[in-house]
């Protein structure tokens, strides 16, 4: 870990209204020791346009998690803030953000946002790293190789 690296996560953890080290509105910090991946996720239009629309200049972080009926679970939320491990996708102004980690069962998938009668949400669409999947597309089992 370089020192830029470690005075950064040393002020983040104890001083965290100090804005100079802080990082926000999902801008792009070059952190010397970043993780390397050749992963990308899509981002539809539908998903870029409504991230414009209910955002603030947040970026729409997704991680994936264990639970859910199928195994593991995608999770959705706003976020301001950036991880050193994070990666960001960007589509007509939206932001979509990544950790490394949930990026290895999501790579070469697409991000989507579907409108039906009962409900709205964002997705996880053609994931190429998913075996089976619960019938409304909020978990999935890893394909086995």
């Amino acid at each position: 870990m370089s020192s830029i690296t470690a005075v950064a996560k040393y002020a983040k953890n104890y001083f965290p209204t100090l804005s100079s080290l802080s990082l926000r509105a999902c801008s792009t910090v070059a952190i010397k020791d970043k993780p390397k991946t050749n992963e990308t996720i899509k981002i539809s239009d539908a998903c870029a346009e409504r991230i414009n629309q209910i955002s603030e200049g947040e970026c729409l972080r997704i991680t994936v998690e264990g639970g859910g009926c199928s195994g593991f679970q995608y999770k959705f939320a706003l976020d301001s803030k950036l991880n050193e491990d994070d990666h960001v996708f960007e589509k007509q102004g939206a932001k979509v953000v990544v950790d490394l980690t949930s990026l290895e069962y999501i790579g070469g998938s697409t991000v989507d946002y579907q409108k039906e009668l009962i409900r709205s949400s964002f997705l996880i669409v053609n994931n190429p790293k998913a075996d089976t999947g619960c019938s409304c597309g909020a978990s999935f089992s890893v394909k086995l190789d």
